[in-house]
C-alpha cells in the first residue's frame, strides 16, 4: 500500500477506511428454528396443528402497526408488485428531494416476498406430532427512516412467523454524521467522500464505532416496527448478513486517477491468480481445496471494475466519480475468516484458538473491520507492486543477465529466442506444473539434446527459476519463475504477435 501512496503522493488528497454496506439479521432465539418454535407452543399449552391461528394475531398487529405509523407521519404505504423490476434506492431517493433529510419515517414499502415458516406435522411411525421447516410468501414491510446518528436505513419486518427482521445501513453515512458533530468540513456525493478537512480524525471516526450503541438502537427499531416483542415476551438476537469495507483512495482531479487506473485494472486482470485471491482474504489454496475462486471484469457506463470471488466473499477494485479509487471487501458469511478467539469446547473447557469469526454484531468492531481492512491492504499493496516498473526491471535484469558459477560463466535467457521459448513453454504445461518436470520430459517436447538439456537445466537453477526436488531428477518452477516464464508467453500471445502481424489494407 505504501508504495503506491508514495509514489503517487502528490496526486492523493487523503485515504480513508470505513465500513460501507451493512446488513443485519434479527432472529428470535427460541422461535428462529422449528424445535424451538414446537417446544414454545408446547409450553404455552397450544397444539401444534393451531400453529397458524397462533401466528395470525401477530400478523395483524404488525398490519395495524404500520397503518398506525403511516398515518402518525404522514407517509403512504406502497405496494410494489413487481419487487426485482422495482428500484427501492431509486424510490428513497426521489421522495428524500421533496421530504428533506431530517431524522424520522420516510417512507414504508409493502411486497409479497418468499419467507421461512413451519409447518404441522404428524409422524405415524413415532406418533409425534412437532413442526417442520417450511417456505411460503407473506407481506413484508420495508420501513426506511433516518436515525440521528445512522442515518438512511430500512427494517424489513416479514408479518408471518418466525419474524426474522433484516436491517440495512451504511457506514459512510454513519460517518457522516460523526463529521458533522466534530465540526469536520466535508464533501460526499452518494457513498463516498471526495473531499475532507482532516482524514486522520475522520479515520479515528470511522475506526470508533459503539456496537452496544448500535445494539440498543436495533432493539429500538425492533419494538417500534414490529409490535409482538410484549406479547411473546421475547428480544431479538441481531447477526451479520452482510458487510462490506472499503478503502477509498481520493485522487485531487479526473486527470490524477484516470493516468494509473486504467493501466492498473488491465494489468491486474491478468497479474492476480487464484492463490493470490485466497492470499488477500487471508486463506491458503491446497489441493483439497474446494472453494471456487474467480475473477470477472466488468464495463459499465460508470466505468470498469475488476472483482475476485473466493466461496461467499469478494474483493473488488472500481473507481467512483473519476475521482475515487476504491478497493472493497464484501462478505455474504464472516465465519468464511478465522482468527484467534477464546473457544468454548462441548466439554465445558476454554482455550484460545484459531477459530470462524462469530457472527454476532459485537464481531463487527474490531474483529471483522480488521479483517476486512487487512484484505484491502494486502490487495492495495499488491496493486502497489504491479505499478512499480522497477521490481519487473529488477527481474528481467536478473533473467537475462550472465551469472558465474565455479569460475564458469551461464548466460542469461532470451525471451525472442525461438528454442528459449519453447522451453518455456514445456516448464509452463498443465501436467508439469503438478508432477514435475525431467530431462527426459524436455526432450521429447524441444530439439535439444540430453546434454543441452542438462546445460538449460544449469542455467534455469542459477538463474532461480527451477528448484530441485530432494535427490530425485525432478525440477518444479519456483515462484521467480512462474512469473518470469508467464509474462513471457503472455507478452508473445497477447502482444507482440498482434502488433506485428501485417495490417489490412484499405
Amino acid at each position: 500500500m505504501a508504495s503506491l501512496l508514495t509514489r503517487h503522493a502528490k496526486l492523493i488528497k487523503g485515504v480513508l477506511s470505513c465500513f460501507d454496506r451493512i446488513v443485519l439479521q434479527g432472529t428470535l432465539p427460541q422461535l428462529c428454528f422449528a424445535q424451538g418454535m414446537t417446544a414454545y407452543l408446547r409450553q404455552h399449552k397450544i397444539r401444534i396443528f393451531d400453529y397458524p391461528k397462533w401466528a395470525e394475531p401477530l400478523r395483524d398487529r404488525i398490519r395495524t402497526n404500520a397503518e398506525t405509523l403511516a398515518a402518525s407521519e404522514g407517509v403512504q404505504i406502497e405496494f410494489v408488485r413487481k419487487l426485482k423490476s422495482f428500484r427501492k434506492e431509486q424510490r428513497i431517493a426521489e421522495i428524500l428531494k421533496q421530504r428533506g433529510t431530517h431524522p424520522g419515517l420516510v417512507h414504508i414499502l409493502s411486497a409479497m416476498e418468499s419467507c421461512a415458516s413451519y409447518k404441522p406435522w404428524h409422524d405415524k411411525q413415532t406418533h409425534q406430532t412437532f413442526l417442520k421447516p417450511d417456505s411460503g410468501k407473506c407481506l413484508h414491510y420495508y420501513f426506511y427512516f433516518i436515525d440521528e446518528d445512522l442515518g438512511l436505513c430500512y427494517l424489513r419486518v416479514p408479518t408471518w412467523a418466525p419474524f426474522r427482521l433484516q436491517f440495512y445501513c451504511n457506514g459512510h453515512n454513519r460517518l457522516a454524521i460523526e463529521l458533522r458533530k466534530h465540526g469536520i468540513a466535508f464533501e460526499q456525493v452518494d457513498n463516498a467522500f471526495v473531499e475532507i478537512a482532516d482524514f486522520a480524525r475522520a479515520q479515528s471516526l470511522a475506526d470508533d464505532w459503539r456496537i452496544r450503541s448500535l445494539h440498543r438502537a436495533l432493539d429500538r427499531f425492533a419494538r417500534r416496527y414490529c409490535p409482538i416483542l410484549r406479547p411473546l415476551q421475547t428480544s431479538y438476537h441481531w447477526s451479520i448478513m452482510q458487510v462490506e469495507y472499503s478503502t477509498d483512495i481520493i485522487f485531487r482531479d479526473r486527470a490524477a486517477l484516470a493516468s494509473i487506473y486504467e493501466p492498473l485494472i488491465r494489468t491486474a486482470i491478468h497479474a492476480v491468480r487464484a492463490e493470490h485471491v485466497a492470499t488477500f482474504l487471508g486463506r491458503k489454496l491446497t489441493a483439497a481445496s474446494t472453494i471456487d475462486v474467480g475473477t470477472d471484469l466488468t464495463t459499465r457506463i460508470e466505468g470498469t471494475r475488476i472483482k475476485h470471488m473466493m466461496g461467499s466473499c469478494s474483493i473488488k477494485l472500481y473507481d467512483k466519480f473519476a475521482v475515487v479509487l476504491r478497493i472493497e471487501t464484501t462478505s455474504n458469511d464472516v465465519s468464511f475468516f478465522k482468527h484467534h478467539r477464546s473457544v468454548e469446547h462441548r466439554d465445558g473447557t476454554r482455550a484460545f484458538e484459531l477459530a470462524p469469526v462469530r457472527k454476532t454484531i459485537y464481531s463487527l468492531c474490531p474483529d471483522v473491520q480488521a479483517l476486512l481492512g487487512d484484505a484491502n491492504r494486502r490487495y492495495l499493496e499488491f496493486l502497489g507492486d504491479l505499478g512499480d516498473p522497477h521490481a519487473g526491471l529488477k527481474e528481467i535484469q536478473k533473467l537475462s543477465d550472465s551469472v558465474e558459477d565455479n569460475d564458469r560463466t551461464y548466460r542469461g535467457f532470451n525471451f525472442f529466442s525461438r528454442t528459449d521459448l519453447r522451453l518455456f513453454e514445456t516448464l509452463a504445461r498443465g501436467e508439469y506444473q503438478i508432477t514435475g518436470v525431467r530431462n527426459c520430459d524436455l526432450r521429447r517436447h524441444t530439439s535439444l539434446s540430453t546434454s543441452q538439456i542438462c546445460q538449460r537445466l544449469k542455467r534455469l537453477r542459477l538463474h532461480g527459476l527451477l528448484k530441485r526436488v530432494g535427490k530425485t531428477y525432478k525440477y518444479y518452477l519456483t515462484a521467480f519463475g512462474q512469473r518470469v516464464v508467464l509474462a513471457a508467453l503472455k507478452l508473445r500471445a497477447l502482444y507482440l504477435i498482434p502488433a506485428l502481424a501485417p495490417q489490412p489494407s484499405h
